[in-house]
């Protein structure tokens, strides 16, 4: 996969790209990283990628301008799928980052300050938001879905099945998990993670993923499946 940042800082990128599996991911050959500096398509003297709101108002507003030409020139003989980062898009799910890690290429356009010139939006295939809150930067929103996309690409986790059984596959949080020792300060591991036991272990796991998701996130069980025994384990929770 290819991943084009289209940003106003750069080095923002630095740490979180060439960190833990996103550096690993490029070391691979299995992701090509690439943030551009949007100051590089202005025209004037002091590089200006904003200006004040027509029509008033606080803040300053991102030109459409260096976007547009951005993207002619980086994408002149590409055809990327471009996410936009806003608090108006579509919310950011774990589905949406099976889609995304599907693509062979993606470009983020980062906005920042007080917003992007609306006109820009033309451009966007998808508009995400990773939350109800606003941030000041489109650049950590867009790491964050690029972190969440690119460890879904086969051979970046370790693990094949890593991706898989986690919280929000299959619509339920994660089952609790320990490691050594298995006794500390008079906190015990659960005895069927000692057992050896397989099907029981996989049964006590299925069981405290419905279990955390009830109590947590019950808004997620509409759209899991569940088995009759599921429901029963539910209903039974229910009445203790």
């Amino acid at each position: 996969m290819r991943i084009d940042a289209l940003t106003t800082f750069p080095e923002m990128f630095d740490s979180v790209m060439n960190t833990s599996m996103m550096r690993i991911a490029q070391e691979k050959g299995l992701l090509e990283f690439f943030a551009h500096d949007l100051r590089d398509w202005t025209h004037d003297r002091h590089r200006t990628t904003d200006d004040d709101p027509y029509g008033g108002g606080h803040g300053l507003i991102m030109k459409c301008e260096p976007i547009f030409e951005a993207c002619d020139e980086l994408f002149a003989d590409a055809d990327p799928y471009i996410i936009f980062l806003a608090p108006t898009g579509e919310r950011f799910t774990d589905q949406v980052a099976s889609e995304l890690s599907k693509k062979d290429h993606l470009a983020f356009v980062c906005g920042h300050y007080e917003g992007i010139d609306e006109r820009a939006y033309t451009l966007a295939d998808r508009v995400l938001s990773i939350g109800d809150y606003v941030l000041t930067s489109g650049e950590l929103s867009s790491m964050v879905v690029i972190d969440a996309v690119v460890r879904k690409i086969d051979g970046v986790l370790g693990d094949s099945l890593g991706p898989i059984e986690e919280s929000f596959s299959g619509n339920l949080l994660e089952y609790p998990q320990y490691t050594r020792p298995a006794s500390y300060r008079g906190l015990d591991v659960p005895e069927v993670l000692l057992s050896g036991n397989q099907a029981a272990i996989d049964k006590w796991r299925h069981e405290m993923s419905i279990a955390r998701t009830a109590t947590l996130r019950p808004d997620l069980l509409e759209g899991a499946e569940l088995s009759a025994a599921d429901c029963d384990f539910l209903q039974n929770l229910e009445h203790r």
